[in-house]
């Protein structure tokens, strides 16, 4: 196993999993317009974080990228059309996106809204489509099932819609949890699990692995909480204090900022924990757990 830096890891599988984004649009038989619609948002950046857990976790088992390769693009597919929907005027009403005019404000909400969908059920046919030397049927329809679970009601749809009804209300720590866990947090455990299950995973193994993503989803947003007040409009990439603006609570409004300090480091610790009580060549996740506490953007 070597000992590359979690920068040249996370450089050299962004171009992997960006040229496999590029590729899979261009295949498509659709309308010019809209295969425009869905890579505008593909290629408008981000951190790509949900596709790097997944390949830092097949690194964890000593297995190879590839593997991983279209459950990677078809969880940032899956991403994008969730962002692509949140910024429409019926839900956040964002003009900004990573420093870009939002899919709406270029394209119009309908092929916006088109874009999002085409994204969404795209990805499952890309996790589908994944070669059986890399993936048995049974490890697909698996994780099929538990892709469903973490994008739909059970999972970041769900948290989406407890994110609309808490605006304007004074929520408790549980259930702002909550909606991190289901909004945020269980596409991030599922990139996690995603890379188990292809590695041959254990139970065990997965259940220590899902602790560490269960954490690191909750501090990756309360970083968002505390960076909506403290970061940078031009880091971000769209105007600070939208979260006020909608009148959503957050853990600095919640606990303080301090206490939201404490809590992102909290999480960090056990995600910490977790890692180390699986026998995994694990620094690649723990790097990622530094990363998630100390990012600006």
């Amino acid at each position: 196993m070597n000992n590359q830096s979690l920068a040249s890891f996370a450089n050299e599988h962004k171009k992997l999993l960006e040229e496999q984004l590029r590729k899979a649009i261009k295949d498509i038989e659709a309308p010019t317009i809209m295969k425009e619609a869905m890579l505008y948002s593909l290629e408008a950046g981000g951190k790509r974080i949900r596709p790097l857990l997944l390949f830092a976790t097949l690194h964890a088992f000593g297995q190879a990228s590839q593997k991983g390769l279209n459950t990677a693009a078809a969880i940032e597919m899956l991403h994008t059309y969730s962002l692509i929907h949140d910024d429409l005027p019926s839900m956040d009403n964002d003009d900004l996106r990573r420093g870009k005019p939002t899919s709406h404000k270029v394209f119009g909400e309908a092929f916006a809204i088109l874009a999002g969908n085409a994204l969404l059920t795209y990805s499952f046919q890309l996790i589908a489509a994944t070669p059986e030397q890399f993936a048995s049927s049974h490890i697909k329809l698996e994780l099929i099932i538990e892709f469903a679970k973490a994008a739909g009601a059970e999972g970041m749809v769900g948290g989406q819609a407890a994110d609309l009804e808490g605006e304007g209300k004074a929520l408790t720590k549980e259930e702002l949890e909550y909606i991190h866990v289901h909004k945020t947090g269980k596409l991030l455990i599922y990139s996690v699990l995603a890379g188990a299950l292809l590695a041959g995973a254990d139970k065990a193994t997965i259940d220590k692995l899902t602790r560490y993503a269960y954490h690191l989803g909750l501090a990756f947003q309360i970083r968002d909480d505390i960076l909506d007040l403290e970061g940078s409009e031009e880091l971000i990439g769209k105007p600070i204090g939208s979260d006020m603006n909608n009148q959503k609570s957050t853990y600095p409004s919640l606990l303080t900022m301090e206490g939201a300090k404490q809590e992102l480091a909290g999480h960090i610790h056990k995600a910490k924990l977790a890692l180390k009580e699986t026998i995994l060549y694990t620094s690649l996740l723990q790097d990622i757990a530094d990363l998630v506490a100390d990012r600006n953007h």
